[in-house]
């Protein structure tokens, strides 16, 4: 880990969380979307674990890890009476993104006065690529070597999250109503919520931390949907393979040649869905093709889908003999219809920014969180900002200066909330 040259004027509680950060990254918790194990990779048990221990030095009440490596911790209201409060849930997840390797994070932190960010191995974070980074001069920066993805997505907002419940540990008088500390695993594979009881969860509203830059606040998310098509063909000794062979690579090329190159997410933006093949493994005998289908529009994903299914037989015309399974099922889906059952959930969030001078930029998401999956089983979820960059990259920061915004809105919602009854009045 390298420090280099940091804020010297950077405040002890900004040092706290800084310091919670470049712990967590440290522990590889890669998902892994090919893994039938919950979670799906040890080492999300293991910060589980480092967690669990913090949160048990905090004296928090029912501080637990279960045995699919969710992490709870709750605080009961000291204003309104317990059955009456309301729950206020905060959720990050523990487990990093596939895209990159998370093994061996050596983070590096950087007082940014401007211009591109040379790292250790070369890689450069660029202006030009990442025109954010002019908003953030005489910001305190984190970045990896070059060589790994961060994790800031999501363990800044673990962190977030765990200096808020060590805040209000310290300080017991500070206005609350319930509170619940959540930490999910396999966010990343679409497996966050799977093993969560939503309505055991007594909670009323719940935010995530898991966004970008300062003041975003996330009303609305991709639905999704994720694909798997498997081609199986014959092989035998290329030497004698006339009339005889059936070959699947060739298939997926002929199937993935009719999808519309206008549906790729190179292509698309803004709300734009998008239909996105991620991964093939296999040869001549058989192939497995993974894909993403994603749209704000739910009823789009059949359209995507249909698409698919289409492919594949006219796949199964061109190379007879040849079978092509398409297999679809769902993920998450958009948050935004189920914020409207409880307004107090983006009124609240909006009005914690608009406390703290932060003008708050409502934002859709490209992709989605844990809080879609809590939403869509009645739990209302907006994501707030957490100060990620350049996720699922090499080339990913985060920003500490961003995070600890991301700390003082979520000590004001806790303060908005302390005086709100679990149901709304009619």
């Amino acid at each position: 880990m390298t420090i280099a040259s940091p804020d010297p004027n950077v405040q002890a509680q900004h040092r706290s969380l800084l310091a919670r950060f470049l712990q967590y990254v440290q522990v590889e918790t890669t998902a892994d979307p090919n893994s039938a194990a919950v979670p799906s990779t040890p080492g999300q048990l293991e910060l589980g674990r480092i967690l669990l221990s913090q949160l048990q030095a905090m004296e928090l009440v029912n501080a637990t890890q279960d045995p699919f490596g969710v992490v709870r911790a709750y605080l009961p209201s000291n204003g309104l009476p317990e059955a009456e409060a309301a729950t206020l849930v905060f959720n990050s997840h523990i487990d990093t993104a596939p895209d990159a390797s998370g093994r061996d994070v050596r983070p590096q932190v950087v007082f940014y006065e401007g211009g591109d960010i040379e790292l250790p191995n070369g890689l450069r974070i660029t202006t030009e690529k990442t025109p954010e980074l002019n908003k953030l001069k005489g910001k305190t920066l984190i970045t990896t070597n070059g060589e790994t993805l961060l994790g800031g997505d999501d363990k800044a907002g673990v962190a977030i999250i765990m200096e808020i419940a060590r805040h209000l540990t310290s300080n017991p008088s500070f206005p609350r109503p319930n509170v619940l500390f959540l930490f999910t695993c396999d966010e990343e594979i679409g497996r966050g919520v799977a093993s969560i009881d939503v309505a055991g969860l007594n909670g009323t509203v719940a935010y995530t931390f898991d966004g970008g830059g300062r003041g975003i606040v996330n009303h609305a998310t991709f639905s999704a949907n994720a694909a798997v098509v498997d081609f199986q063909g014959v092989n035998i000794h290329p030497a004698i393979a006339k009339n005889r062979m059936i070959n699947a690579v060739r298939g997926v090329g002929h199937f993935l040649a009719q999808l519309p190159p206008d549906w790729s997410p190179e292509c698309t933006e803004g709300d734009d869905g998008f239909l996105h093949p991620y991964e093939i493994t296999g040869g001549v005998a058989s192939v497995r093709l993974r894909l993403i289908l994603r749209d704000f529009a739910t009823e789009k994903l059949l359209t995507q889908e249909t698409c698919l299914r289409n492919a594949a037989a006219r796949t199964e015309e061109a190379f007879p003999g040849l079978q092509v399974k398409v297999s679809v099922h769902p993920q998450y889906r958009n948050m935004e219809e189920g914020l409207r059952l409880e307004p107090r959930a983006m009124q609240l969030a909006l009005r914690a920014h608009e406390l703290l001078n932060i003008t708050p930029k409502l934002e859709k998401i490209r992709g989605g969180t844990d809080g879609s999956q809590f939403t869509a089983n009645g739990l209302p979820t907006p994501n707030l900002s957490s100060g990620q960059h350049n996720i699922h990259s090499p080339l990913e920061f985060a920003c500490l200066d961003e995070m600890a915004d991301a700390y003082e809105i979520g000590l004001q919602l806790v303060r908005l909330w302390s005086n709100e009854p679990r149901v709304a009045p009619k």
